[in-house]
């Protein structure tokens, strides 16, 4: 969401992301103009900033395009080995193996194909001239500062998700975005399934009726699980990291491996906890089926040890979103670390998935798997009256297909970055209200907790000299 004093108005910004729970797509980006589209016929170029799990994730679903060939790769470690962490993700990391595993891709079509890598994407900015798009993949504290630096390069930007590491970097982000015109995409895949464009439909044609609340749970859970803050000795950083440059825009403090190469989303400096990780992807149905665009009050717990260093085990978040003249007052609630809400007599004996959503209306309730779930409708006799409603958003071709389509002049992406930021704010404002234990009555115009100005220094974060976005 851009900044009040953005030349986007916000009530314009509203109808825009309403516009998009409608269709999922507005005009072709040729339409619009803009700098560097690529034409359809030709190849988009890309560079990958951050050669871990996630980044490897993201090549594995671009080395699916024929359009599309990755021509650098940026990294602040040369090379280290995620088996040693929790990571989800098998094999050597770093720029390196990444270059090799890019390289050894390509060169089955292309003999002798070169990536070229580097340890600061900023030098990669100035000397790569072929680069189209930029995908990044790094920790969320360096996720605002690289999307920017790339788009007033005039490249198209595909950020992780969230999209921020705190409120203003969205606005900040979401500003430049508009202002450059580029093509971009959050990655929260779950914007693109078929199962939230379903349960959207599903929702929006009555099929529950007035919805009065609704219920999102992860199991997700602390990854540092004995730590009680940041850690205090001081082990060998390991040769080819760049550890000044990883931390960014943070306070300097000494390399730990409870930071890198996996597990920096336990603190606050660097990540935003399992709210964070997963709320981008999970809450986004809801967002876009109810609008549920701002949010009058946040009321958000921590779950077990939590401190101003490290977060908790687990959240519980409750979002309250004032009526509007399309629907009444809703509740929306938050679990993480394993909590899950109460069962209701409208699923019978059916129990809820470790991971999913619960939307409860005056005529049923719908439950869905997490992160872009099909819609399951209850109770049965609901199920059986209701006509399914006719497919009436455009279906995705793939969240990084839609994306390398907005690239070549096509209509935008799912999640592009003034949706992305708005859905991020919604987010950090749950974990503000933790990290502070306080209710967070939110003025959105003035990006103000009112009458909390404790709330000020999270809202704005301050940055190493150097770092700054603008």
């Amino acid at each position: 969401m851009p900044a009040p004093h953005s030349t986007l108005p916000r009530r314009r910004f509203l109808q825009s992301a309403a516009a998009t729970v409608a269709s999922f797509n507005i005009v072709p980006r040729h339409v619009l103009g803009g700098p560097g589209f690529v034409p359809p016929s030709e190849k988009v170029n890309i560079a990958l900033v951050g050669g871990g799990g996630q980044g490897h994730s993201n090549l594995n679903n671009l080395f699916q395009l024929d359009d599309v060939q990755v021509i650098a790769v940026a990294d602040t470690a040369e090379a280290y080995d995620p088996k040693q962490s929790f990571a989800y993700y098998k094999g050597m990391a770093g720029r390196l193996p990444t270059q090799g595993m890019i390289e050894k891709h390509y060169a089955e079509k292309t003999p002798n194909f070169k990536c070229a890598p580097y340890e600061d994407f900023r030098l990669m900015l100035e000397r790569e001239k072929d680069i189209d798009a930029v995908l990044i993949a790094t920790p969320d504290h360096t996720h605002a500062y690289i999307s920017i630096q790339a788009m007033r390069a005039g490249k198209h930007v595909y950020c992780e998700k969230p999209l921020t590491h705190d409120i203003w970097e969205a606005r900040q982000v979401a500003k430049v975005a508009q202002e450059t015109g580029v093509a971009t995409q959050m990655g929260s895949q779950g914007h693109s399934s078929l199962g939230t464009r379903e349960t959207i439909e599903y929702i929006q044609a009555g099929a529950i009726g007035n919805v009065q609340e609704v219920h999102v749970w992860v199991p997700a859970t602390r990854y540092n699980y004995a730590l009680r803050g940041y850690p205090t000795d001081t082990p060998a950083k390991p040769a080819g990291l760049n550890w000044d440059l990883w931390l960014g825009p943070a306070d300097e403090r000494a390399y730990h491996s409870a930071y890198h190469p996996f597990s920096w989303r336990d603190f606050w400096a660097f990540g935003s906890s399992g709210l964070g990780d997963f709320g981008t992807h999970d809450l986004n149905t809801a967002v876009r089926a109810l609008e549920l665009y701002e949010p009058s009050l946040v009321e958000g717990y921590g779950v077990g040890f939590s401190n101003a260093e490290i977060a908790p085990y687990g959240s519980l978040v409750h979002y309250h979103f004032p009526a509007t003249d399309k629907r009444q007052a809703i509740k929306l609630t938050w679990y993480s670390g394993g909590m899950k809400p109460a069962q209701v007599e409208a699923l019978g004996a059916v129990t809820h998935p470790s991971r999913g959503s619960l939307y409860l209306g005056d005529k049923g309730a719908i439950q869905t798997d997490g992160n872009g779930g099909a819609p399951r409708l209850f109770p049965a006799k609901r199920r059986a009256a209701f006509v399914k409603p006719d497919s009436r958003l455009k279906r995705s071709n793939g969240h990084h297909r839609d994306w390398i389509d907005a690239c070549k002049g096509g209509e935008p992406a799912s999640c592009p970055f003034d949706y992305g930021a708005q859905l991020t704010e919604i987010v950090l404002l749950g974990v503000l209200s933790q990290r502070l234990q306080k209710p967070i009555r939110w003025n959105a115009s003035q990006m103000k907790a009112i009458g909390l100005d404790a709330a000020d220094a999270l809202i704005k974060a301050p940055r190493r000299q150097g770092w700054e976005l603008i």
